[in-house]
């Protein structure tokens, strides 16, 4: 992967803003390799994305924030600059089902996802083997209605131990307190059936079998305080007919959430998406 800066902005809508970026980063020779824009004529806001080669840049990013932190004020921008070269710090959160937690351990082993698996925390012991085969650490949280408040204590100590960069809940079958879920505000990442609100609940996929739905998907979204609410990364959906059994849609729902999870991490780990009024830009 080339060693890239990536320039990730959102700010009012105006005349101009392409213009000055660009031509800030010609004045210091800056390549750029991918450059992505949108403007949302509803709200007036413009959204940018560039990718920039590292090596066309005379300084590194912290010369980089001084030298265009004026541009940013001028046009009131939320804007960030990330080094592709340090890989985010992920923590993976999973309970019994192992389809995404080992698809992720898979994509993260090839190398397909640039990012560092620090570690893998589980309100139950099923995982385990696996996780430590891949030398990763992994901490069994048991949480009940009696130590809710201190496993939970013990889990956000653990974000701050290995200084989480983004917490996938891959199947995680707990609801993280309304605290945590401020406190790492777009940095927990979350999949579940598509079928919500429609199939809440235990057992979706025999809720949905009953029903006789002809599509069943699933939705990768960022956590946030209302219940399965947050801004929407990532989405997908597979047909089915009525010769599919429950078991049928269940492998076949499995194989849609995990290839949805890891395109939702990879899009936000690469700086690929831009939050705002709980909806979010998700740059190809």
């Amino acid at each position: 992967m080339e060693h890239t800066y990536r320039l990730v902005i959102s700010c009012p809508d105006r005349v101009g803003i392409v213009a000055k970026v660009s031509n800030f980063l010609s004045t210091y020779n800056g390549w750029i390799t991918e450059a992505s824009h949108h403007s949302d004529t509803q709200t007036g806001w413009f959204f940018m994305r560039h990718e920039i080669k590292a090596s066309s840049i005379p300084f590194g990013l912290d010369q980089f924030r001084a030298a265009f932190e004026p541009i940013a004020r001028e046009f009131n921008m939320n804007w960030h600059i990330a080094d592709s070269a340090q890989p985010k710090k992920v923590i993976l959160m999973g309970s019994k089902e192992s389809h995404c937690v080992a698809d992720l351990l898979y994509r993260w082993h090839s190398k397909e996802i640039n990012a560092e698996i620090v570690a893998v925390i589980s309100n139950h012991d099923d995982l385990r083997r696996m996780v430590e085969w891949h030398e990763i650490p992994y901490h069994h949280v048991p949480v009940s209605k009696e130590n809710r408040d201190e496993a939970f204590a013990h889990i956000d100590d653990l974000f701050q131990q290995y200084d989480a960069d983004v917490v996938v809940l891959a199947r995680y079958m707990q609801i993280l307190p309304s605290e945590l879920c401020g406190k790492y505000a777009g940095k927990v990442i979350n999949i579940h059936h598509s079928f919500l609100p429609s199939f809440a609940g235990a057992r979706p996929y025999h809720q949905a079998y009953s029903r006789g739905v002809k599509l069943i998907g699933a939705t990768c979204h960022y956590v946030t305080q209302d219940l399965d609410e947050g801004p929407i990364i990532e989405q997908d959906v597979i047909r089915i007919t009525h010769s599919d059994s429950i078991e049928d849609m269940v492998r076949l729902g499995k194989d849609v959430e995990k290839n949805v999870l890891a395109r939702g991490l990879r899009s936000h780990i690469e700086d690929r998406v831009i939050t705002y009024e709980n909806k979010t830009v998700v740059f190809d």
